[in-house]
């Protein structure tokens, strides 16, 4: 279900399915075998590793067959490791012992460009344009890296909205943000909570937020499904409603990449960043990425800036010049065991 789209109403389909094949409740076990057999996914599980019941610490042994596959529901932490990423990353292992250097341009995935290999699949995820798409570092540097740019505060409008409880990611970074500016965390940091005896937001409160003190906020930054509730924002309805007030609008997708439909450029947000080693699976470490709508291609506020990004058609020229690269991307993509594991869950062969 995406963002904005009417409610699946889960409750109406298992009875649905629960009548279908004539069993007491949903409880039956036999549900869960006649929907494992009709999902055309369910082939997938068997593309990734997953861990035994033996191998896992704390586990009683006593109750459950040690050789058995555990039941894994951490993707939400880190993803399973896909069978195709031992391969990879031995191919890699295997190149930088071999080349050395050379490695750099040398296919398959030539270290150089790694990144670029993985570039359409990921964009595919988060409904972008492979140019909006950059690859680089980790969550919270990209976080960093990106409210350097569209973070600049004024005496009147200076105020950063999000939820509270965010992912820590999100506070540390918002709050160093404003430390560095000079600003207090206290006055300019505008966290939002449920109403009492809530859990989660209501949309309609952070629309009312937005319009009662939009000319104070200068970015709003969510997070596209909250990590500690699981709500799942309207991505789409708050971006138009910040920038409708001037607000630059980011989102932290965290724990939405590969995990909910995404539409960033039809959603025109302005810009959003997230890890892949959640439900991209792509292991600890694995590179992370960074949004930002093609209407600032053109765009010439100040930016951190390296040696990736600059043009890719001038990057190797070495004359230290200024033709930067539509991308946000700052340096060379690190680790090339990440990066083989990135380009394990984006169908490189």
């Amino acid at each position: 279900m995406s963002s904005g789209d009417s409610a699946f109403n889960i409750d109406t389909w298992l009875q649905q399915e629960v009548a279908e094949i004539g069993v007491p409740d949903a409880s039956h076990a036999s549900l869960a075998a006649h929907l494992h057999a009709k999902d055309n996914l369910a082939t997938l599980r068997d593309k990734f590793e997953y861990p035994k019941n033996a191998t896992l610490p704390d586990v009683d042994l006593s109750i459950v067959n040690p050789q058995d596959d555990s039941i894994y529901l951490c993707g939400n932490s880190l993803g399973l490791m896909p069978k195709a990423t031992r391969r990879i990353m031995n191919e890699q292992l295997d190149k930088w012992g071999q080349m050395g250097v050379f490695g750099h341009l040398t296919q398959p995935i030539p270290w150089a460009h790694g990144d670029e290999c993985a570039i359409e699949g990921v964009a595919a995820l988060v409904g972008a344009n492979p140019v909006e798409v950059a690859l680089m570092n980790g969550l919270t540097v990209n976080i960093h890296i990106l409210l350097t740019a569209f973070y600049t505060p004024t005496p009147t409008r200076h105020k950063i909205l999000l939820e509270s409880r965010a992912f820590p990611s999100d506070h540390y970074a918002i709050e160093s943000q404003l430390r560095l500016k000079g600003l207090d965390p206290a006055t300019s940091m505008l966290c939002m909570s449920p109403r009492d005896g809530e859990e989660t937001l209501r949309t309609e409160d952070i629309l009312k937020t937005i319009e009662e003190q939009g000319d104070s906020i200068a970015v709003v930054f969510f997070s596209g499904i909250q990590y500690f509730t699981g709500q799942l924002f309207d991505i789409e309805k708050i971006t138009r409603a910040g920038q409708a007030k001037g607000c630059f609008v980011g989102w932290d997708l965290a724990h939405a990449f590969a995990n909910v439909p995404l539409k960033l450029h039809e959603w025109n947000v302005d810009f959003a960043c997230w890890c892949s080693y959640k439900y991209g699976c792509t292991g600890a470490g694995g590179l992370a990425g960074a949004f930002v709508h093609e209407r600032f291609k053109d765009d010439k506020r100040e930016r951190l800036l390296g040696w990736w990004s600059h043009k890719m058609s001038t990057r190797f020229q070495m004359n230290n010049g200024t033709t930067r690269s539509r991308r946000r991307s700052c340096g060379l993509p690190y680790l090339q065991s990440a990066r083989a594991s990135c380009s394990a869950c984006y169908g490189i062969p």
